[in-house]
């Protein structure tokens, strides 16, 4: 059977490769129950949604640029085929599983330039095992990005083996590709300036470069042209970087602090690679000169590569996103193997200086990690390379993710440095079996993946299916959705994603984050000399739709048809204009419950009723019991005070307000708590130095039955 397998074409391996790999993750791509990565995940399905639709690029109705062109064509076949939100996000999920699992025939192609065909093939095996793999279960760029960037570094290899006009074109479009995938990919520009100027250096000629003019000549040409047209045009250069701009806009870079971040994502990438290769890459590279020439050109295309995308995600993070991002680095992964079996071909050439320093420093790196600082939240979608090790924190050699990382780092490295002749092939063996390893955490764990997507769908789907609201009215864009942040954004984020029926989005006070073409709402000014109760655009418009998508807290005309039990989130079918007829005021904002010392409520078009009130308290804040002085109006003439106790629990208490309506038709309910307290005066070591009286879990308005 060995034997057998020997004598198969390293095509139908390769092939093999990618079947398995494909199959593995349509597999495990089943478990993913919903997306959370926000805003992205929402925003590729929508321009996917637009694409299937009506063949427009657009977001919420409003044409976009500067996103990805060719992931949402990719995956809007997803939405085109199918209409329910559930099947065709997990059609969108299997065609990721397939696109990313092709990246096997780039990394097989940059591998077999420098080292035999089984060497090749083990390199295109560990491009599909990496951790990163997970991001087939997202519907995020990442899953066509890793194939394109891939098929860039071979092209650039190549062009760098023979500058030739054919394959200076083929380059030129594999970057167009690459940009169109990803704006990110415009930091190929430099590396198409450095990587022949590193080649010139290892190969010591003056006439290396010379090759190179007909390049240098399109990139200054191209870049004058474009920069040129942008500024024509009244655009900024910096549009070219799409839905990035903002970082040159409004990030703001000190270099001190580039360099920090830039340092910590090398850091992060040594340890996200298993050190190993980054060592090996190091040892090629300072042996430059005696390399054959086609290890020349992928460790020169390597090094250009790791230098400018290390130095350009360092400079988003540290302007912008705070945060250290191997999810935009880890496309490095098939160059650096490449050259790391390149290396275990050559024979594992470790010179007696520069091995130590490379494979000591490349540790040392990773050592001095600033682990406490980035294992995070945030990991969970952007550094997958650390949730291995904040997924096993219990479990960490004396307590420390430094020491863990010694110690595993040191099997690594002595793998590295002693295992000599046919044997070598252990190094990237055992860089495969522990990618395979560090998968499954990435995957499983309650860091990972498929539990970040539970618990995505818990916040903003909990008492009712996916596609509740399409169940309940069909359609497309009939539903408008109200932020008004008193629920989690996430009812309304993860409603849009899976229910094809939610249009436009309005928000109340600020945008949800991440926001594109979202109205704001407020409630109308009084029409003549009675309340209305609209909620109105700024140019005094209304919203006229069939159905809204709102929270518990927004109380228009019209009925409930559909409901999320668990969150509150309700689905109305409108009588009128958008309207909120209830408004509270004395609350500190959501998820706080908590009361200021005076809560008013008020409602117009109102019927005589009750106003259940449901509060509790907080022992300690509070002993003995608080009180609650409701002034109501029960009719035109009549306010009625009454006292309510509460016992100081975390028990609710729950009492009733009689309430009726004034001359202009509007109930109003005051409740003033004592006593009141601040946390900052009684809990010590507290700066919340708000004044607070009690929870209020539910204010709900009843009407007298006939």
């Amino acid at each position: 059977m060995r034997s057998r397998v020997g004598r198969a074409p390293a095509w139908l391996l390769l092939a093999g490769i990618v079947a398995l790999s494909a199959g593995i993750r349509l597999w495990l791509v089943r478990s993913m129950v919903a997306p959370f990565i926000f805003i992205d995940e929402l925003y590729y399905s929508e321009l996917a949604k637009s694409l299937a639709d009506d063949g427009t690029f657009a977001i919420r109705g409003e044409a976009i640029r500067g996103y990805s062109v060719t992931y949402p064509a990719l995956v809007a076949p997803a939405w085109g085929l199918f209409d329910d939100g559930v099947t065709a996000y997990n059609a969108a999920k299997s065609i990721n599983a397939v696109a990313m699992s092709l990246v096997a025939i780039p990394a097989y192609l940059l591998a077999v330039r420098v080292a035999r065909p089984s060497l090749a093939l083990l390199a295109a095996a560990i491009a599909v095992a990496i951790p990163s793999m997970a991001y087939t279960a997202t519907i995020t760029t990442e899953s066509l990005f890793y194939p394109v960037a891939t098929l860039f570094a071979l092209c650039l290899v190549r062009y760098l083996e023979s500058p030739t006009t054919r394959r200076l074109l083929v380059l030129l479009a594999a970057l167009a590709l690459a940009y169109l995938t990803r704006s990110q990919a415009v930091t190929f520009l430099p590396v198409l300036v450095t990587a022949p100027i590193v080649l010139a250096l290892f190969r010591g000629r003056r006439d290396e470069l010379r090759r190179h003019l007909p390049l240098a000549g399109v990139l200054a040409g191209g870049a004058l042209l474009i920069v040129g047209g942008q500024l024509v045009r009244g655009k900024s250069p910096l549009d070219l970087l799409g839905a990035y701009a903002a970082v040159g806009e409004e990030g703001h870079y000190d270099i001190g602090e580039i360099l920090r971040y830039w340092l910590w994502h090398v850091e992060e990438l040594i340890l996200y690679l298993a050190v190993v290769p980054v060592a090996a890459v190091a040892i090629l590279a300072a042996r430059g000169r005696s390399l054959p020439p086609r290890l020349q050109e992928l460790v020169a295309a390597a090094v250009a590569l790791f230098a400018w995308s290390t130095l350009s995600v360092a400079m988003f993070s540290a302007g912008f996103a705070d945060r250290v991002q191997d999810r935009y680095l880890f496309f490095l992964t098939p160059v650096l193997i490449a050259a790391l079996v390149g290396w275990v071909e050559l024979g594992g050439p470790r010179p007696r200086v520069v091995a130590p320093l490379a494979v000591g420093g490349a540790l040392a790196l990773t050592l001095v990690f600033p682990y406490q600082r980035f294992v995070t939240e945030g990991a969970k979608s952007d550094t997958l390379g650390l949730i291995p090790l904040w997924a096993f924190q219990e479990h960490l050699l004396g307590g420390r993710y430094w020491l863990t990382v010694a110690a595993v780092g040191v099997v690594l490295a002595a793998v590295f440095v002693l295992v000599r002749g046919r044997a070598l092939v252990a190094v990237p063996l055992v860089l495969l079996a522990l990618f395979v390893l560090l998968s499954r955490p990435v995957w499983t764990s309650d860091k990972g993946f498929v539990v970040a997507g539970k618990g995505a769908l818990f916040q903003g789907i909990a008492g009712a299916p996916r596609t509740w609201i399409d169940d309940a009215v069909g359609g497309r864009g009939e539903v408008v959705a109200l932020w008004t942040e008193n629920a989690d954004r996430f009812t309304i984020n993860m409603n849009e994603f899976f229910n094809r029926s939610v249009g436009q989005v309005y928000y109340t006070e600020r945008p949800s984050p991440g926001a594109i073409n979202e109205v704001p709402l407020a409630v109308s000014a009084d029409s003549g000399s009675e309340p209305d109760g609209l909620l109105r655009t700024p140019d005094d418009g209304v919203v006229e739709a069939p159905y809204a998508l709102l929270d518990a807290g927004v109380d228009p005309d019209g009925k409930v048809i559909a409901r999320d039990a668990l969150l509150g989130v309700r689905v109305w079918a409108l009588t009128g204009p958008l309207s909120d007829k209830t408004t509270v005021t004395g609350l500190y904002p959501y998820p706080d419950t908590w009361s200021k010392p005076l809560v008013t409520w008020r409602r117009v078009r109102c019927e005589p009723g009750i106003l259940r009130v449901t509060v509790h308290s907080d022992p300690n804040l509070f002993t003995g019991t608080q009180s609650v002085r409701a002034a109501s109006r029960v009719s035109r003439d009549v306010v009625v005070v009454s006292t309510h106790e509460v016992r100081v629990s975390t028990d609710p208490t729950t009492f009733n307000v009689r309430v009726g309506p004034d001359t202009d038709g509007v109930c109003a309910v005051r409740l003033r708590v004592t006593p009141t307290a601040s946390p900052a005066a009684v809990i010590p070591g507290s700066d919340d130095d708000r004044v607070l009286g009690l929870h209020f879990d539910l204010l709900r308005y009843v009407p007298r039955t006939p």
